[in-house]
């Protein structure tokens, strides 16, 4: 391998969604550059950190039947029991939901928790409060999706628009089929997205656990798993 292709092979991809910024940035930085040279190497810090936020990195996914994946990087904010929103047409009782929050700095490309069929995408316009409280859920702008697998069972998954985040983007529509793991969206700066899982599922992650969307898994469908408890260190 060469010097060239070792320095390629550890740079993270970019998510073509984040190109119009990274040159908007550049751009600025160059004006800035023209203005006052001290404001163009913030503009060019500014820039970096774009390049950063809409890096999109490989990421090897468990394959097997039953097995849900994170689809979000960040941190688990809540796993409760809750209503799902309306719009995905889960019903009305509460199932269990795995709450993930992205901040600015985590991976913002969210995945398919499982592979399965996208049954049905909804939007919901709303507010753009902090994504951290519990009624964002309910309150802020958000993006919906229903995965129905193979052998029928329901997933809910929800991208929720955050304090700054102003703009959810889907990558597939309904009736597609998607494999666990596939990119379906990105929310644009902080955000979270949450998981209805089904009724009696036991979520096998903690609040405060950190997530890799596409490896982390997050429930197994199919195991008689009476639990599990977890260490912070």
């Amino acid at each position: 391998m060469s010097i060239v292709d070792s320095i390629r092979s550890q740079l993270v991809p970019i998510n073509s969604e984040g190109y119009p910024f990274i040159g908007a940035f550049a751009l600025v930085s160059l004006v800035l550059f023209w203005l006052w040279s001290p404001l163009g190497w913030l503009g060019v810090v500014a820039t970096l950190w774009c390049v950063y936020f809409f890096r999109d990195p490989p990421r090897v996914t468990p394959l097997r039947e039953g097995i849900l994946v994170s689809p979000a990087d960040g941190r688990v904010a809540r796993v409760t029991p809750a209503v799902p929103p309306v719009e995905l047409g889960l019903g009305s009782l509460p199932l269990p939901r795995v709450s993930i929050f992205m901040n600015v700095f985590d991976v913002h490309v969210n995945r398919s928790p499982i592979a399965g069929r996208i049954e049905r995408i909804a939007y919901t316009p709303g507010l753009f409060i902090n994504a951290e409280l519990d009624k964002a859920s309910e309150n802020n702008e958000r993006n919906g999706f229903v995965i129905s697998t193979p052998s029928g069972v329901k997933i809910g998954m929800v991208q929720i628009a955050g304090l700054v985040a102003r703009r959810i983007v889907t990558f597939v529509r309904e009736g597609a089929g998607v494999g666990a793991g596939e990119r379906v969206g990105m929310i644009r700066f902080g955000s979270r997205v949450d998981v209805y899982l089904p009724e009696g599922t036991r979520p096998l992650v903690a609040e405060g656990q950190t997530m890799l969307a596409g490896e982390t898994i997050i429930a197994d469908l199919k195991a008689s798993d009476p639990g599990r408890t977890f260490r912070v260190g």
